[in-house]
């Protein structure tokens, strides 16, 4: 989160082009919005498979992610025009078309009651949300904004697989399964995050009109990163 944020300043700077951003987490983790102040305490002492599981802050809002089995995504970018919602449509159609491009047909979610009172973000949906067209109830991307002048990071969660217990421990109640297509789900896990990851990223340079280019960040930038943009939890 404290990367995502450093490169929203870099591109700010001028000093950094528009990022797409991919990955993933080890250990296991619990990312809760700028706002959020109410969560179970249990949430700090977590433990999962022998390791702790870590809990942070986003620089965006929204509800609390369990960050186990997901991809997340960050766009960093600027130039957008329009309301809040309207960018969200704009930059969330390069998942649609990614995801669609694996047989996983996305929609727009619609608010939920209650969400407010949810720590859940995967508990209800949003119209910043993306949700399967076959199944409105079944959200499969939550996603969530900071902005700083008019400079965008947009990032989000993306579930393809759950820990079962994990999500039961955290939240209470059990969880939607995810239904990824045959051919997918049964492909090596770093396979299938290769070739998502491939479709994403062609999409959103037919969306954006771009090119991104593959760039890994040093051990120095990630601990500026650190020093300059962690959040308190």
């Amino acid at each position: 989160m404290a990367v995502d944020r450093w490169l929203l300043h870099q591109h700010q700077q001028g000093q950094s082009p528009p990022v797409l951003r991919f990955y993933t987490w080890s250990p296991a983790a619990v990312s809760l919005g700028y706002h959020q102040r109410r969560w179970p305490p249990a949430w700090r002492s977590l433990v999962w498979r022998g390791q702790p599981v870590d809990l942070v802050r986003r620089p965006s809002g929204g509800r609390a992610v369990l960050h186990a089995g997901d991809l997340t995504y960050a766009l960093i970018a600027s130039g957008f025009k329009g309301e809040r919602l309207q960018v969200y449509r704009q930059v969330c159609q390069f998942l649609v078309e990614g995801l669609g491009a694996v047989d996983v047909p996305l929609v727009l979610g619609s608010a939920g009651r209650g969400y407010i009172h949810n720590p859940n973000c995967f508990g209800t949906a949003t119209g910043a949300d993306l949700v399967g067209a076959a199944d409105p109830a079944q959200k499969i991307i939550g996603s969530a904004q900071f902005w700083s002048a008019s400079c965008l990071l947009q990032h989000g969660s993306i579930r393809l697989s759950v820990e079962s217990g994990l999500y039961r421990e955290v939240f209470g109640e059990v969880e939607n399964r995810i239904h990824l297509p045959q051919a997918l789900a049964e492909l090596p896990e770093e396979m299938r995050l290769q070739r998502l990851i491939a479709e994403l990223k062609s999409a959103a340079e037919r969306c954006f009109d771009a090119c991104f280019y593959t760039a890994a960040l040093t051990s120095a930038e990630i601990a500026a990163a650190v020093e300059a943009f962690s959040l308190p939890v």
